[in-house]
């Protein structure tokens, strides 16, 4: 019996020693099957509650705090993992019973010393344990920085784009607004900043996929939402202008979907490497025309007609369509127009173009 005790043990702890540095130390995607059930565990019952709630701030309130408490909750796991571990150790090598086994356990996993034995195998286990438990909590305060300076990186960004896209963001209303303010010149440049976003949200969110549930501080944002926008409004530049500056935006829809398929892959979801440019969209023509009225409406510049321009923005947008709306009805983001169904029934926000205010000229 001591020896099945010893082996299960042994396995205990080797296992969530895996699941700590596969989740805080390994600066690369690393999956761990141990936080992936807790996360997921724990969002169940957020996410029951939530799809009990009719407006949309509800909702966002409700789920903001799941992701954060998972941290929490791992933590806590992995130590009475640990304890577990090493009291089956403890009662392995000598003749503790249950309850003294997880006794000298705790005391030495926590450092407390208020148990300890003179026998040369339990002072073995005791000393593992006791470097343990500081070990883990040490990363787990290091993980912490890092996880929200990430979080801050990605939502700053998230914030500058509301007054260039509005509340929740849109592609046809950034292209809209630019056109307003006759700012079409700097378009390069916001493809420019949403490229390196891209780049750096792919880097950060498979490394720590936690923060792919991490919500915006306002219910009407949302980091999903928004690069859709922004890759929804360059297949639009692309489709209706082929004659203008193309490099930046062609990087930006190439880092836009090349993100969504790494975090994917992180959270499981399985997806088409190579669409054919005639696969059909669920974003309707008739949706499409829509955005392309607001567009007119303020004046963006178009070298093609709508229907000239479709064939060219459907083969865009079938490289990251698909894999957006999963994973926003996943993380159930804020219904925003062109973002695709959610897992109850809601009305897609559309954000409202400010008027132009400018004096009248004399």
């Amino acid at each position: 019996m001591r020896p099945l005790l010893g082996l299960l043990g042994v396995l205990v702890v080797l296992g969530t020693l895996s699941s700590v540095v596969r989740t805080l130390v390994i600066p690369r995607p690393s999956r761990s099957s141990f936080t992936r059930v807790v996360s997921g565990a724990l969002y169940i019952p957020f996410q029951a509650v939530a799809d009990r709630c009719r407006s949309v701030e509800r909702k966002d309130k409700v789920l903001a705090p799941a992701a954060p408490l998972s941290l929490l909750l791992t933590l806590v796991l992995w130590l009475a993992a640990f304890m577990l571990g090493y009291a089956l150790l403890e009662a392995a090598v000598s003749d503790l019973d249950a309850k003294a086994a997880i006794g000298e356990a705790g005391s030495s996993l926590f450092t407390l010393g208020f148990l300890s034995s003179h026998r040369s195998a339990l002072t073995a286990v005791d000393f593992c344990a006791a470097a343990t438990g500081p070990i883990v909590i040490a990363l787990q305060i290091g993980y912490l920085p890092s996880l929200y300076a990430a979080y801050a990186s990605r939502e700053a960004e998230v914030t500058l784009l509301q007054s260039r896209a509005g509340s929740p963001p849109w592609g046809p209303e950034i292209l809209a607004r630019y056109a307003q303010a006759e700012l079409l010149d700097s378009l390069q440049g916001l493809f420019g900043n949403w490229e390196r976003w891209a780049a750096q949200v792919n880097e950060s969110h498979t490394t720590y996929p936690v923060l792919i549930l991490f919500r915006s501080a306002r219910s009407s944002r949302n980091w999903l939402v928004s690069l859709l926008a922004v890759l929804d409004a360059g297949a639009l530049q692309l489709a209706f202008n082929p004659s203008s500056p193309q490099t930046q935006v062609r990087m930006a829809l190439r880092a836009g979907f090349v993100c969504l398929r790494d975090l994917a892959e992180v959270r499981g979801i399985g997806y088409d490497a190579d669409p054919s440019p005639e696969d059909p969209l669920d974003l309707s023509y008739e949706d499409f025309l829509a955005g392309v009225a607001r567009m007119r409406q303020q004046g963006f510049p178009m070298e093609r007609t709508p229907e000239q321009a479709w064939p060219d923005f459907r083969g865009w947008r079938v490289n990251y369509e698909a894999l957006a709306y999963l994973l926003a009805h996943h993380i159930d983001a804020v219904p925003a127009a062109w973002s695709g169904p959610r897992r109850t029934p809601s009305v897609m926000i559309t954000p409202t173009t400010p008027q132009n205010r400018r004096p009248a000229a004399h």
